[in-house]
């Protein structure tokens, strides 16, 4: 029998079954911003074949129940999930943000003349690098302590304090999520024209993977961690 359907929220099947992800990515399905809103809605607005797609979904699912090996984050602890993030996502666009953006000034330099839409590249990824700059600073300086204070005193101010600012949080990941879309548009899905050089190749393959991360980062925030807060501070 079929585990899921058009009628799920997309952040709910992500989060029953987090390899998911991978095939709403080939889809180009929003499974992190998009993540609060039924499957269908994205089917119909996007003329997905729904059937394939649901047939990928639940074939894949059947596979993991029987492995079991996927890290289920619904069901992980509060201090878990900011481990998880702090040490896979942080870590990675601390270290790779800076390497990505020299790059993108490298090929812009080198190819610009030739390639006009680079200049709205490096544009793109200037605004998105300073951007999350900002986000993850809030994040470990604002909202990670609040919750793990709350976690030690169960201090509903610490509390308020972690879900006060989830608002401004999903805003930024909107507008990240938006600006990934519009560098995968303008690079027709990060795939390097003829004539670059390998510094080209890697550069766009840096931008994928920026992408993936960067999904499932939000993923992780926007439909499980932030909804859990948000449920603490009304019970």
């Amino acid at each position: 029998m079929n585990r899921f359907n058009s009628t799920l929220k997309i952040g709910e099947i992500v989060n029953a079954f987090p390899k998911a992800a991978d095939i709403f990515k080939e889809y180009r399905v929003d499974f992190c911003c998009g993540g609060n809103r039924p499957l269908s809605e994205a089917i119909n607005e996007q003329n997905i074949n729904e059937s394939e797609l649901l047939y990928k979904i639940n074939s894949e699912y059947e596979i993991y129940e029987a492995n079991a090996k996927d890290k289920n984050w619904a069901e992980a602890s509060t201090s878990e999930i900011i481990e998880q993030i702090l040490n896979k996502h942080h870590a990675y666009l601390w270290s790779e943000l800076p390497k990505i953006s020299k790059l993108s000034t490298t090929i812009l330099r080198v190819h610009g003349p030739h390639y006009s839409e680079l200049s709205k590249v490096h544009k793109l990824f200037s605004t998105l690098k300073m951007e999350l700059e900002e986000h993850l600073n809030k994040e470990e300086t604002i909202q990670y302590p609040a919750i793990k204070e709350y976690e030690r005193t169960n201090s509903q101010s610490d509390l308020k304090k972690a879900v006060d600012i989830i608002d401004d949080l999903e805003s930024e990941h909107t507008n990240a999520g938006d600006i990934l879309k519009e560098l995968r548009k303008i690079t027709n899905d990060f795939t390097m024209p003829e004539g670059g050089c390998e510094t080209f190749d890697l550069t766009y393959q840096k931008f994928h993977d920026l992408e993936s991360d960067v999904f499932q980062h939000i993923h992780l925030e926007n439909n499980i961690l932030f909804p859990r807060l948000r449920n603490l501070l009304n019970k």
